[in-house]
Protein backbone atom coordinates (compact mmCIF):
# COMPACT_ATOMS: atom_id res chain seq x y z
CA UNK A 1 0.00 0.00 0.00
CA UNK A 2 2.92 2.51 0.66
CA UNK A 3 4.50 1.84 -2.84
CA UNK A 4 0.95 2.39 -4.31
CA UNK A 5 0.69 5.62 -2.42
CA UNK A 6 4.32 6.82 -3.45
CA UNK A 7 3.13 5.86 -7.20
CA UNK A 8 0.14 7.88 -7.15
CA UNK A 9 2.92 11.08 -5.45
CA UNK A 10 4.86 10.79 -8.71
CA UNK A 11 1.78 10.91 -10.72
CA UNK A 12 0.35 13.68 -8.93
CA UNK A 13 3.53 15.05 -9.16
CA UNK A 14 4.29 14.98 -12.80
CA UNK A 15 1.10 16.23 -13.38
CA UNK A 16 1.56 19.19 -11.33
CA UNK A 17 4.59 20.00 -13.23
CA UNK A 18 3.08 19.23 -16.51
CA UNK A 19 0.29 21.17 -15.67
CA UNK A 20 2.25 24.43 -15.68
CA UNK A 21 3.57 23.67 -19.32
CA UNK A 22 6.86 22.18 -18.09
CA UNK A 23 8.71 18.92 -17.82
CA UNK A 24 8.52 17.99 -21.54
CA UNK A 25 11.85 16.48 -21.13
CA UNK A 26 9.66 13.38 -19.00
CA UNK A 27 7.40 13.00 -22.46
CA UNK A 28 8.71 9.89 -23.99
CA UNK A 29 9.49 10.40 -27.67
CA UNK A 30 9.18 14.14 -27.46
CA UNK A 31 12.57 14.44 -25.80
CA UNK A 32 14.64 11.88 -28.38
CA UNK A 33 13.14 14.52 -31.02
CA UNK A 34 16.47 16.46 -32.85
CA UNK A 35 16.00 19.85 -31.85
CA UNK A 36 14.35 21.14 -35.31
CA UNK A 37 11.31 18.38 -35.01
CA UNK A 38 10.37 19.51 -31.57
CA UNK A 39 10.06 23.27 -33.02
CA UNK A 40 7.22 21.86 -35.03
CA UNK A 41 5.36 21.06 -31.59
CA UNK A 42 3.32 23.22 -29.06
CA UNK A 43 5.25 22.62 -26.27
CA UNK A 44 3.18 23.79 -23.72
CA UNK A 45 -0.21 22.29 -24.98
CA UNK A 46 1.40 18.90 -25.26
CA UNK A 47 2.35 19.09 -21.26
CA UNK A 48 -0.97 20.12 -20.25
CA UNK A 49 -1.95 17.77 -22.06
CA UNK A 50 -0.03 15.43 -20.11
CA UNK A 51 -0.63 16.49 -17.19
CA UNK A 52 -4.37 16.35 -17.10
CA UNK A 53 -3.62 12.83 -18.23
CA UNK A 54 -1.17 12.28 -15.57
CA UNK A 55 -3.86 13.44 -12.88
CA UNK A 56 -6.66 10.82 -14.29
CA UNK A 57 -4.35 8.10 -13.99
CA UNK A 58 -3.75 8.66 -10.62
CA UNK A 59 -7.07 9.08 -9.93
CA UNK A 60 -7.59 5.46 -11.64
CA UNK A 61 -5.20 3.61 -9.47
CA UNK A 62 -6.92 5.47 -6.19
CA UNK A 63 -9.23 2.44 -7.29
CA UNK A 64 -6.54 -0.27 -6.88
CA UNK A 65 -5.85 1.71 -3.27
CA UNK A 66 -9.48 1.20 -2.26
CA UNK A 67 -9.45 -2.23 -3.50
CA UNK A 68 -6.69 -3.04 -0.86
CA UNK A 69 -8.00 -1.45 1.72
CA UNK A 70 -11.71 -2.73 1.46
CA UNK A 71 -10.43 -6.13 0.23
CA UNK A 72 -12.56 -5.85 -2.51
CA UNK A 73 -11.36 -7.15 -6.15
CA UNK A 74 -14.46 -5.35 -8.33
CA UNK A 75 -12.81 -1.56 -7.27
CA UNK A 76 -9.30 -2.84 -8.58
CA UNK A 77 -10.79 -4.37 -11.86
CA UNK A 78 -12.57 -0.92 -12.20
CA UNK A 79 -9.61 0.89 -11.94
CA UNK A 80 -7.64 -1.29 -13.87
CA UNK A 81 -10.08 -1.10 -17.20
CA UNK A 82 -9.98 2.84 -16.03
CA UNK A 83 -6.65 2.96 -16.45
CA UNK A 84 -6.21 0.77 -19.36
CA UNK A 85 -9.05 2.97 -21.00
CA UNK A 86 -7.36 6.46 -20.30
CA UNK A 87 -4.16 5.06 -21.83
CA UNK A 88 -5.83 4.29 -25.30
CA UNK A 89 -7.65 7.42 -25.24
CA UNK A 90 -3.94 9.25 -24.60
CA UNK A 91 -2.26 7.02 -27.72
CA UNK A 92 -4.90 7.75 -29.89
CA UNK A 93 -5.72 11.20 -29.55
CA UNK A 94 -2.12 12.40 -29.54
CA UNK A 95 -1.37 10.18 -32.54
CA UNK A 96 -4.70 10.82 -34.80
CA UNK A 97 -3.84 14.48 -36.10
CA UNK A 98 -1.41 17.08 -35.83
CA UNK A 99 -3.35 18.63 -32.64
CA UNK A 100 0.40 19.27 -31.56
CA UNK A 101 1.74 20.81 -34.09
CA UNK A 102 2.18 24.57 -34.71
Amino acid sequence: MIIMLLVIGVFIGLGIVFINGKGSMFIAGYNTMSPVEKEKYDVVALCKFMGKMMFALSCSMVFWLLSDVYNNNSLFYFGLVLFIAIVAFMLFYMNAGDRFKK
